[in-house]
Formats: C-alpha cells, structure tokens, sequence
C-alpha cells in the first residue's frame, strides 16, 4: 500500500504534530482540528488517523484508517465501512492501566474504605475485618488483550479469574471462559464483573435485565464501552441488589448528561472515560509501528476485522 499524504485530527493532534516534527518519514502530513477538517483536506489524504470519523464529508479516497483508540464502533457501529480500506487500532498500555483502575477500585472496597471514612467523619470507633484478594471471583467480559492483562495481573495476586467471550475459546489462565451466547443460562457467583467488550451489534445492550438478574450483589466496573449497558436495567439490578455497586467510566453518551439519574446514586462510582486515556506518546508509538509494518507488507496484530467490529 502506497501512503503519502496522511491527515491526522482528534483531540491530541496538536501533542503528535510536536512529536512528529523531527520524523524522518517521507511522507506529507496535515494536522487539523476535527471540526475545521474540510472535504479538499479529505481529498488530499491517502490515511486518516483520529478517534472517530468526520461526518458528512465523503472518505472514499481514504486508503487506510487508524484509530487513536483501542475502540473503532465510531468508525463501524451503524455506518457503512469500504472493505478496501484498511482499519487499524492503537494498541499500546491500555491492558496495563485499566487492569491497575479495576484493581484499585476491588482494593478500596474490600479494605472497606468507604465504611472507615464514614466512620471517621462520624467518630466512630468500630473495628471490622477487611477481606482478601485471594477469596475474590473475578468475571471478565472480553478475553483479548485487555481482558487478558487484566486476568494476568489478578491471577498473580491470587484472584479467581472467569472470562466471557464471543467463542468461548479457553485461554490461561482463565479458570474458564464461557461462550456469550451462554451466559443468559448459567448463574455467577461472582464478587466482581468487569466489561472490557468492544461495542458491536452483538454487544448492544448485552448487559440487560436478563442478565443482570444472573448475578448477586456483585460490584459491575465498566471500562469497555457504554453502549453495552441497559442504563435502565443497571439502575434496576442495583435496587433488588442484583448489583451492589457500579463503577462507570464509560457512557452511551459522553460526557454524561446533568440529568442523568446515575449522578445521584450513592451506589455508582463515576469517572469521566479515563481508565485507559491514549498518551501522545503511546498514539505516535503505535502509529509509527503501524506505518512501517504495512509498508514493509509484516503482519498487522493492530488490524481490525470490519466484520466483527473489533
């Protein structure tokens, strides 16, 4: 694939302009905030690389995409792609920092954080025994390269790692990975449920009432993506106790609006998406690998399949 001019926008493009001006690459570039991205900038470029596409302007002529994120729905989910065009995904630490977000918010909860600050700000001297890492039940939605760091890391500390993924295919060391199509008819013991699912048509959702009704008093941490989620039901499973508590970094709208009923709960912990933020750094790593494997024809492992999403 022959690439030369390559248009770079998204929310850290100024950062990768800066890091980029000593590249030895002999290629054109622009750098262009998103909004002021116009269709001759478009015509001019042979790759595109950003978070998310630019609506209603045509990329026919685009060769290749690269998304600045782990996740690519807003380049597929309900849009038409170009089989021709090449789709491929930043992949750097991501595994790494949302497996330490995940771990951070099971350590303040079974060291009972919350219970001994509210007893500070009380006064109240009432000794109770934190829990153990290694007497935790972990599920993972999701077993690829962020669902399994996150399972490495656990299983090191001695927790019990489940996995749920869209073929079930068993992969260490998960104790076992279950089949999505399965899981409507098994019932979880878990202390803990993690999504780190991309969002495609077959995960629209997933997590609904049907499901949340499978599993008890168990803590939902979601870093995957927003859309995954039944806000309703959420809100449901956490009044019969079907969930004792969520932590939510993801959303089916960003930000999260003023209105929305999750801000008012004492039982949902809110972050604002930042559970595996792309650094310039990790973004121009990435990209920089991602340039000279397909000129050099080696193989992608960033390549994203458009049939399935992800």
């Amino acid at each position: 694939m022959n690439i030369q001019n390559i248009l770079v926008t998204g929310r850290i493009f100024k950062e990768i302009e800066k890091m980029m001006e000593s590249n030895t690459l002999n290629k054109s570039f622009k750098f262009i905030a998103q909004e002021r991205v116009t269709q001759e900038d478009l015509d001019w470029a042979d790759a595109y690389v950003s978070f998310a596409p630019i609506k209603d302007l045509d990329d026919r002529n685009i060769k290749w995409v690269h998304s600045l994120g782990a996740g690519v729905d807003s380049f597929l989910l309900n849009r038409e792609w170009n089989a021709g065009v090449l789709l491929t995904r930043t992949v750097c630490s991501f595994g790494e920092k949302i497996s330490e977000y995940c771990l951070s918010y099971i350590l303040r909860d079974i060291q009972l954080h919350d219970v001994f600050e509210k007893d500070q700000l009380e006064k109240v001297w009432a000794p109770k025994t934190p829990k153990l890492l290694k007497d935790q039940k972990v599920l993972v939605f999701g077993t690829g390269e962020i669902g399994l760091e996150i399972a490495k890391k656990f299983n090191l500390l001695g927790i019990q790692v489940f996995g749920v993924s869209m073929t079930g295919t068993q992969k260490e060391p998960f104790q076992q990975v279950y089949k999505t199509e399965e899981i409507h008819q098994v019932t979880f013991d878990a202390n803990y449920v993690i999504n780190t699912l991309p969002l495609t048509d077959q995960t629209y959702h997933l997590f609904n009432q049907s499901l949340f009704q499978r599993f008890n008093q168990v803590t939902f941490i979601n870093c995957g993506r927003g859309g995954s989620v039944d806000d309703g039901a959420l809100i449901e499973a956490l009044n019969q106790g079907h969930v004792r508590q969520a932590v939510l970094d993801v959303f089916s709208v960003e930000p999260l609006p003023e209105d929305h009923a999750f801000w008012c709960r004492k039982d949902i912990k809110i972050t604002p998406h930042i559970s595996a933020i792309t650094s310039p750094e990790d973004a121009v790593a990435c990209f920089l690998e991602t340039m000279e494997n397909i000129e050099n024809n080696s193989p992608l492992s960033n390549k994203v399949d458009t049939s399935k999403g992800y």
